[in-house]
């Protein structure tokens, strides 16, 4: 009886122009599924130029090359979109997504208790991620391959507008504004910082000093500027060694006050941009032998449960956190993915008074003499 050999398998010769990914030292079994972004790394493009062209977006300028080179790409990766999410793109996920700079900053919890309400209220689920676990593109990636069906993004990278327009699907800046495409909602900031400085300004305070956020956030330069125009509106000018730059953490905070009383040991207060740097601002002026409020006032934006239990307890601008993320899921269940979306969220917003701001030491008194804890 005659055995009759198994028919030897004929390598595939991979499309033109394009190189079979190698999958030399890869486990025998369950290999990882294509990505869009493994597409358009073998086609040497954009994420979202691959996504466009795999969705035949008919607004997608590219060369025929470059498209076929996407086509190749996939077909050689074994590529496949969503096919459920992709149909006619009419599917939905019931799936609208929240991403955050870091589950670390507790000012994002009041955020994604308001996203999370608006969204049960329209029937979806949310799925919240941080830039720390998630990096921006990949982001993209989620939303173009439809495994949402909505972002709202509350801190990003330059030009990532671009990357989620690619996408044709909803998104939103929740909180930071861009100038290349106006889609956004944002708090009142300037608001709150005029808000701020102002209370301390009708305590008698002359001398005040502005712990300010990173120059790079959208929200710390409309704090600034709303701290500058309260004390314009007083008559009064702030110099620039009164504003000291910081990240919004406490470490950054009690750094940065430590710089301002270096240059300015005269301030009788300090507008914090954040409550987590007012936390190391506190801990920087007991540090450099300063009560607090009775040598220097200190109150901040953004109130949260742990401002009351400081010591002193911490004077505080209460933001509409809740409301911020419960608008940002409504725009996204109401406006076309296309409409330009230019929105402030304003209220409510009010001073919480504690203990850390009272009227300025009377001349004379002297500095830092309080007993220290």
């Amino acid at each position: 009886m005659t055995h009759r050999r198994p028919p030897v398998p004929v390598a595939q010769t991979p499309p033109q122009g394009v190189q079979r990914a190698s999958t030399h030292g890869a486990p025998p079994h369950s290999p990882r599924r294509p990505r869009l972004s493994d597409v358009a790394a073998l086609a040497g493009v954009d994420t979202s130029v691959v996504s466009r062209a795999l969705n035949a977006d008919p607004k997608l300028l590219v060369r025929p090359e470059t498209r076929q080179r996407i086509l190749d790409a996939a077909s050689a990766l074994g590529y496949r979109p969503n096919a459920v999410a992709r149909s006619l793109r009419r599917s939905t996920s019931g799936v609208y997504g929240l991403a955050i700079p870091s589950f670390s900053n507790p000012i994002y919890a009041e955020i994604i208790s308001g996203a999370e309400r608006a969204a049960t209220s329209v029937g979806k689920h949310l799925l919240s991620s941080s830039f720390t676990d998630a990096k921006p593109e990949s982001l993209v990636e989620v939303l173009g391959s439809g495994r949402i069906d909505g972002l709202i993004v509350a801190g990003t990278t330059p030009a990532m507008d671009v990357l989620l327009d690619g996408t044709g699907e909803p998104w939103l800046y929740l909180n930071r504004r861009s100038p290349g495409r106006p889609r956004h909602v944002v708090l009142d900031d300037e608001g709150a910082a005029r808000l701020a400085t102002t209370h301390l300004l009708r305590l008698g305070h002359e001398r005040i000093g502005h712990v300010a956020g990173p120059e790079v956030a959208d929200t710390a330069t409309r704090r600034r500027s709303g701290f500058l125009a309260a004390l314009r509106d007083a008559g009064m000018r702030a110099a620039a060694r009164d504003i000291a730059v910081a990240d919004y953490t406490s470490a950054g905070g009690a750094e940065a006050i430590g710089r301002l009383l270096a240059t300015s040991r005269d301030l009788t207060a300090v507008f914090v941009a954040n409550v987590a740097s007012a936390v190391g601002v506190l801990f920087g002026a007991d540090r450099a032998g300063l009560s607090v409020p009775g040598d220097l006032s200190v109150i901040a934006i953004h109130d949260l449960p742990m401002a009351e239990y400081l010591i002193p307890p911490l004077t505080t601008v209460r933001m509409p956190l809740f409301e911020l993320g419960r608008r940002g899921v409504d725009i996204l269940a109401s406006q076309p993915a296309t409409a330009d979306v230019d929105e402030v969220v304003s209220e409510p917003m009010e001073i919480v008074a504690r203990a850390s701001t009272a009227p300025p030491p009377r001349v004379g008194a002297g500095r830092g003499l309080a007993t220290r804890r």
